[in-house]
């Protein structure tokens, strides 16, 4: 089972055309509604994507508040030449940045989407393959990924469980935990990503293998340590 399986937020997805253009309309006609419709399906993503360029809950939801005054504020600028989810978590990445700089908690953005030099370290232990040399399965799996089609599904869903996963997704490399976050956590497509994040489809891809690979490694160790048996050859 992967981190994708998980279920993801109920609002995960994009507002069609003809609901962007009617929500628009209402906001734009002071609907209070409409506004706090948007916020239930928007304000949490954008809190925790906000976290990874400040590093605090408080800011980052200080940063939220002050993206939602500059939507309404915006409104009559919005052309819709984008999806007003892509617009509105445009600004979001832009007003967090600018905060996360000024307070020296983030590094520049352009050095955490670099899918060739991002990381020196491999996805795969390289331990876990046999050696080069070997007789008869030169480069194969020494130690096999869990399978975790044998781990009872309520040990898979428990509380402690999902805490192992937020920890690990909070430990990785900021790229790797914008994209993971999006896209397993929140549920948005390859498209939305990287309009969002500014980033390549490749880029993309990359992150989110490495990010995958490293929770996964995260939940084997969690197992292995309540004493379940991996296969091995």
């Amino acid at each position: 089972m992967s981190i994708s399986e998980q279920p993801t937020h109920p609002y995960a997805h994009t507002l069609s055309r003809s609901e962007d253009v009617s929500i628009i309309r209402a906001l734009r006609a002071g609907d209070e509604r409409a506004f706090a419709s948007l916020v239930t399906r928007y304000h949490p993503t954008m809190v925790r994507l906000a976290m990874i360029y400040v590093g605090n809950h408080e800011t980052a939801k200080d940063v939220v508040q002050e993206v939602w005054l500059g939507v309404l504020r915006g409104l009559d600028r919005f052309e819709g030449r984008s999806s007003l989810k892509t617009w509105i978590f445009s600004i979001l990445i832009l007003h967090a940045k600018t905060r996360g700089q000024r307070e020296s908690r983030t590094i520049p953005f352009s050095a955490w989407f670099d899918a060739d030099g991002e990381e020196a370290e491999p996805t795969v232990d390289p331990e876990r393959f046999l050696p080069a040399d070997h007789s008869e399965w030169a480069r194969h799996w020494s130690t096999f990924p869990r399978n975790w089609g044998a781990i009872p599904e309520e040990q898979l869903l428990s509380a402690e469980t999902v805490q192992v996963i937020r920890q690990a997704i909070e430990r990785l490399e900021p790229g790797q935990r914008a994209v993971i976050t999006l896209r397993d956590i929140e549920g948005w497509s390859s498209a939305e990503v990287c309009n969002i994040l500014q980033i390549t489809e490749t880029n993309q891809r990359v992150l989110l293998h490495r990010a995958r690979a490293k929770v996964r490694r995260a939940l084997e160790q969690y197992f292995d340590e309540q004493g379940m048996s991996r296969p091995t050859r």
